[in-house]
C-alpha cells in the first residue's frame, strides 16, 4: 500500500475521539516485517503519556481487527502496530508545526531541489499564506523559502535550546521496562507495539 491516506482516514477519527491530534501514520517494511507506525500527541502538551499510547494502540488494534474479521483489512498479511508520542526532535509534517516550532533548529529534505538545493538545515522563521516555510541558515542568516508541497522529510534538530523549551509531562517510571503478552511498552520511548 503506497497511498496511506485512507489508513489516515481510518486513524485520525479514533486518535480525535480519544483527544489526541495525529502527527503521522508510515507504514514500512516488507512483507510480515511491516511496521505501522502511528505518532499522535495531546494538543495542549504536544505529547503523550504511556498510558496515553496504551489506550490509543487498544483503540486502533480493535478497529483493524473488527475490520479484518469483517473481511475488509485495510492492511494484507502481518505487520507490527506502533503508537508512539512524537519525541523531541519531532517530524514536522503538517504547516502547523513551522509556525509551533519557530525559533528551532530543523532540518528539511525537499523532493525536488529549490535554488539548486534539496536539503536545509537551520532555524524556522515560520510559514506565510502560500505555504512557504521560511528557515535562517545558520551561519549565514540567509533565509531560504522552501515550498511545503515539496516536503518530503521534517525534523527539529535535538538542541539545548529544543530540550529546554521541551518540559516532559512526567519521568515517572522512565527506567522501567513493563511486558505483557499482547503488547512491549517501555516508559522511556513513550511506544506501545502490537503484532497483528
Amino acid at each position: 500500500m503506497n497511498d496511506i491516506t485512507p489508513l489516515i482516514r481510518l486513524i485520525e477519527p479514533e486518535a480525535q475521539a480519544l483527544g489526541f491530534a495525529l502527527v503521522r501514520v508510515r507504514l514500512f517494511g516488507k512483507d510480515d516485517e511491516r511496521t505501522l507506525q502511528v505518532m499522535a500527541e495531546r494538543p495542549d502538551t504536544r505529547q503523550l503519556t504511556i498510558d496515553d499510547c496504551a489506550t490509543l494502540s487498544r483503540r486502533l488494534s480493535d478497529k483493524l481487527d473488527a475490520l479484518e474479521e469483517a473481511g475488509q483489512d485495510p492492511i494484507e498479511g502481518a505487520y507490527r502496530l506502533e503508537v508512539s508520542s512524537p519525541g523531541i526532535d519531532r517530524p514536522l509534517t503538517r504547516p502547523q508545526d513551522f509556525t509551533d516550532w519557530t525559533g528551532h533548529e530543523a532540518r528539511i529534505v525537499l523532493t525536488e531541489p529549490v535554488d539548486g538545493q534539496k536539503q536545509f538545515k537551520g532555524d524556522l522563521e515560520g510559514i506565510d499564506g502560500d505555504n512557504l516555510i521560511a528557515i535562517r541558515h545558520p551561519r549565514t542568516g540567509v533565509i531560504a523559502h522552501v515550498p511545503f508541497a515539496l516536503i518530503a522529510d521534517a525534523k527539529l534538530v535535538l538542541t539545548d535550546r529544543l530540550i529546554d523549551a521541551t518540559v516532559p509531562l512526567s519521568m515517572e517510571g522512565a527506567d522501567e521496562e513493563i511486558n505483557d503478552t499482547s503488547a512491549d511498552t517501555t516508559a522511556d520511548g513513550e511506544e506501545e507495539e502490537e503484532i497483528h
